[in-house]
């Protein structure tokens, strides 16, 4: 394997990364300040961003630094199912065994929530991802939902996760209620052409690189054709990796970094 070739330690670029290893560029900096205040003053928070621009990244990183025994996380990715199975998962997760009748399930997750924050002294943080999937109704029931109090408490942390589309379903006018409500929103943006090459680097330095593996030129092409995308960097860089040892080529130039874009069509 290419690891072995370029006297790397481990594979790079990978997707299993610790949140602590994390590449400190200015939108991630940005986001985890946001997530940072939403945990501060709970409610609801909205993150949107192209695809593969590390959104669900992100929120691990947030996720796996909040103390368990404050914080009680749950993950939702469905968010294409019904609203009966987005209510019996938040129900399963609050370790209630969840009940038939909507109005009845309705109920026992605000009191689960409030009993979690009243006596438990944890705020539950529910995380739906790929909300921009979601049908127009699951935006509805997640605005009564997550009322408490007529509207006067926040004992929990929503976060609402998905492409830029999420942003816009928001503004609609069947939506303006739970737009309204929402009091951190963020966008990732693309790395800048410095951050994907310090991204680059910093990657293959956790990986045990001690040389310069991409030429200046590799990486500014790595940067012009996936447009600073984290997912499309990754990808292009484990192919030119590939590429590279295969050819026994130390140095990784421009001409086999579009090779990988031709290799992954894009």
């Amino acid at each position: 394997m290419y690891e072995a070739f370029y006297s790397l330690k481990k594979r790079p670029f990978s997707k299993a990364i610790s949140p602590d290893d994390l590449y400190p560029c200015e939108s991630a900096l940005e986001t985890q300040s946001r997530l940072e205040y939403l945990k501060q003053i709970r409610g609801i928070g909205v993150i949107t961003g192209e695809p593969g621009s590390g959104k669900s990244t992100q929120l691990r990183a947030f996720s796996q630094g909040l103390n368990p025994s404050v914080y009680k996380v749950m993950y939702f990715p469905l968010s294409t199912g019904t609203v009966m199975d987005f209510y019996r998962g938040i129900a399963g997760c609050l370790g209630e065994i969840p009940r038939f009748r909507k109005v009845e399930l309705f109920h026992q997750i605000q009191e689960a929530i409030s009993r979690f924050f009243q006596e438990e002294r944890m705020t539950p943080v529910i995380i739906l991802d790929e909300m921009h999937l979601s049908r127009p109704r699951f935006l509805s029931e997640i605005t009564i939902l997550f009322n408490f109090s007529m509207d006067s408490k926040n004992p929990f942390i929503l976060i609402l996760s998905g492409l830029d589309y999420l942003s816009e379903r928001l503004q609609l006018n069947q939506n303006r209620s739970l737009n309204q409500r929402v009091v951190m929103r963020y966008k990732l943006e693309a790395l800048s052409e410095d951050d994907c090459k310090g991204y680059i680097q910093h990657q293959l330095k956790l990986a045990g690189a001690n040389t310069p593996i991409f030429e200046e030129s590799g990486l500014k092409a790595i940067a012009q054709r996936t447009r600073g995308i984290p997912r499309l960097i990754n990808n292009v860089c484990t192919d030119a990796l590939i590429t590279g040892a295969a050819n026994q080529v130390h140095r990784i130039s421009d001409e086999i970094v579009y090779q990988a874009c031709e290799t992954l069509s894009f």
